[in-house]
């Protein structure tokens, strides 16, 4: 087969595939064999430049960072929804639009609505022209977003060619989204490094299509549901819409479902109240949408809303519990936070048994004891977090909770940094570390080594078979085949010891392929203190090779754009560390790729812009963005954001409850910008 009929092939597989996966949610070949395709794909469209499309699947990431985003303006408005928050609310919603419709004054018995879950993302629109994806904008204002095309086409479930399309530009509206898993994995990342937690996964994909770094949104693992396509299509149901647009080859959600009737709506909200807890995603209620289209010209819309539609939104669902203790977690970092031990209440479909409490300072402004009553809820419904105390009369019952001096897992003295709210174990030898540090480096977004999961991690460290990663590359299969693996939590009776068989093989397979990953995650995957991904790339394609970062000072690091003196730092005490060398030397000899290829080091110079020369340093919340928003504003203006305050901070923005930041700036005399100052900064008029 000649090169062009096999990338053709192989683009025409790979959408195949994607489509399987992300609309229909029913793979036929495992994850492997879709990379296989993937990188066979990619070889050849190297091999072959000039076959390379637009549309290719290997063209989702692009090249480089963007500059900033273009304002784009909407054809027709994105409207807002109404809301309804209880059963009166609905009820009386469906009797207007039944009164609406009414020619003689008299309203119909029932209206066919059709319910879709509401999903608690960033709304999204996306042009097609004769097919092919050509721009993805923000809602923005609802009559001007922003244009987030080089972010969009990273997303695996949007297509970049539709099937069987109509020629000319088609319209598609839907929701950017942050699965689950995906958002527990970061704020697990962002926990263990110290870093304040995304508050639910809304706030944190609207953080990440914001990022002006392409490569970046593409490991977040964002999803997309599509729900509605713009302009006249030749339908006369909304129903058919959907249908129509998963014929196009685009997801849709598909729990959707035609409802007539104000009791049908009502059952069906209730319904989805208590079953949305199995969903794979974060929704917040129902959108109720009426299906006959020609019936919505009639109806129209205000200046904010739909007449229409509505959204009925879930209550908020919280409970109380008594804290029987306070134990601690070990991260891989060595960051040690205290955890609630509650007693095992029922919340959103689940028994809680531990919540996080982040960490020993936020214990004593909440003045949290044990043997208290206490408030949690699930941030976004996905992470149990202590609210507050519910009986905070005491009567001395019980004692102010104290850091304790010792780790729990080695029995090492506790540190706490200058100017961290995190203690750490500085044992690098500490089981639990290791643990943490052997399943960092197998993630997805590391090394990503297919197979090498918690409950292997543990035996491969219990029985000495690996005491850093290095190890794993001298891994045997005949002896991992040998080795029994117990799940860390049995959740049925089929969950029992077992040897691992061909899964040994498997793995030690794995393990081999990840020899030749790129630079970055080998980077990453060394789990260095403050390196992230978006660090671990910039450190690669500045120096790359492992040898040249190793031997970097910390002036030469903090040269790199956006590394600033914390990491800069940290990757230097990393290095020097004799134990963290030797790593590096066994994992060389082993055959992992040391240095980064001409095409990983290629990058465009980030912009320049009013802010250029100017560092800022981030502390508490800010209630009109996220962090990680107002870090991207920054950066798109040219500065540069760094963790810790030195005399080189230019300013310091101070959200509601800062840190000791604070006063270590005004000792330093560095500006300290309140929100409204910030945001004259970075949005002048």
């Amino acid at each position: 087969m000649s090169p062009a009929k096999r990338i053709l092939e192989l683009r025409r597989l790979i959408r195949h595939h994607e489509e399987r996966y992300y609309v229909h949610d029913d793979p036929e070949i495992a994850d492997a064999e879709f990379d296989a395709l993937m990188r066979e794909l990619r070889g050849l469209e190297e091999a072959h430049p000039d076959l390379v499309t637009p549309d290719s699947p290997t063209g989702r990431v692009g090249g480089r960072p963007v500059e900033g985003f273009a304002e784009v303006e909407h054809r027709i408005p994105m409207l807002s929804l109404d809301n309804a928050y209880s059963e009166e609310e609905l009820r009386a919603f469906d009797e207007r639009v039944r009164k609406a419709l009414s020619g003689d004054g008299q309203a119909p018995n029932t209206v066919e609505y059709v319910a879709e879950l509401k999903v608690d993302g960033l709304s999204m629109a996306l042009t097609y022209e004769d097919g092919a994806l050509v721009r993805g904008a923000t809602r923005g204002d609802g009559e001007r977003g922003e244009d987030v095309t080089s972010n969009v086409r990273t997303i695996r479930a949007v297509p970049l060619s539709l099937k069987d399309a109509p020629r000319g530009t088609v319209e598609i509206r839907g929701e950017v989204y942050f699965p689950r898993a995906a958002f527990d994995r970061v704020n697990r990342e962002r926990e263990e490094a110290g870093e304040p937690l995304f508050a639910n996964p809304r706030n944190a994909a609207a953080g990440a299509m914001r990022n002006l770094d392409p490569r970046l949104v593409a490991r977040r693992g964002l999803g997309f549901w599509a729900y509605q396509a713009v302009g006249d299509l030749g339908l006369t149901t909304h129903a058919e819409m959907l249908a129509r647009l998963s014929a196009w080859g685009l997801p849709v959600e598909p729990h959707w479902e035609r409802v007539a009737g104000s009791d049908a709506l009502v059952e069906w909200c209730a319904r989805w109240q208590d079953e949305r807890r199995a969903l794979t995603f974060e929704t917040d209620g129902v959108v109720i949408k009426l299906n006959a289209l020609v019936a919505r010209e009639r109806l129209g819309a205000t200046s904010k809303f739909p007449r229409w539609a509505i959204a009925y939104k879930f209550p908020a669902e919280q409970a109380t519990t008594r804290l029987k203790a306070i134990g601690l977690q070990v991260g891989r970092t060595g960051a040690v936070t205290p955890v609630a031990l509650l007693e095992p209440v029922l919340l959103a479909g689940s028994t809680i048994a531990n919540a996080t409490l982040h960490n020993a300072d936020e214990v004593a402004r909440k003045d949290i004891r044990v043997g208290d009553r206490v408030l949690i809820e699930k941030g976004g419904d996905v992470i149990p977090k202590v609210v507050k105390v519910v009986d905070p009369d005491r009567a001395d019952r019980s004692e102010p909770w104290t850091m304790p001096g010792e780790c729990p897992s080695c029995g090492s003295r506790l540190v706490r940094p200058e100017d961290e709210v995190v203690w750490r174990c500085e044992n690098s030898r500490c089981p639990l570390q290791l643990r943490r540090r052997i399943e960092h480096f197998a993630s997805r977004y590391a090394m990503n080594i297919e197979g090498l999961g918690e409950a292997i991690v543990d035996q491969l460290v219990e029985k000495g078979l690996v005491n850093d990663v290095a190890d794993l590359y001298h891994l045997e299969a005949a002896k991992l085949a040998e080795l029994v693996v117990a799940p860390r939590e049995a959740k049925s009776e089929r969950a029992r010891p077992r040897k691992l068989g061909k899964v040994g093989h498997n793995l030690v397979a794995e393990i081999d392929r990840s020899r030749q990953n790129e630079l970055w995650r080998l980077v990453h995957g060394l789990g260095i203190r403050h390196v992230g991904e978006r660090a671990a790339e910039l450190l690669s394609r500045a120096f790359g090779s492992m040898a040249a970062l190793a031997s970097a000072d910390v002036d030469a690091l903090q040269a790199v754009h956006e590394i600033g003196p914390v990491v800069a730092q940290s990757v230097r005490t990393w290095f020097e560390q004799p134990s963290n060398r030797e790593v590096i030397t066994r994992l060389t000899e082993a055959g992992v790729r040391v240095e980064a290829t001409d095409a990983e080091r290629t990058a465009a110079t980030p912009g320049t812009g009013p802010l250029t020369g100017k560092t800022f340093v981030l502390t508490g919340t800010l209630a009109s963005m996220t962090r990680e928003a107002a870090k991207d504003a920054i950066e798109r203006l040219g500065g540069k954001v760094v963790g810790s305050v030195s005399k080189s901070t230019s300013f310091v923005v101070v959200g509601e409850e800062p840190g000791s930041k604070v006063e270590k700036a005004r000792a330093l005399g560095i500006t300290a910008l309140d929100e409204a100052a910030f945001q004259r900064l970075i949005m002048p008029t």
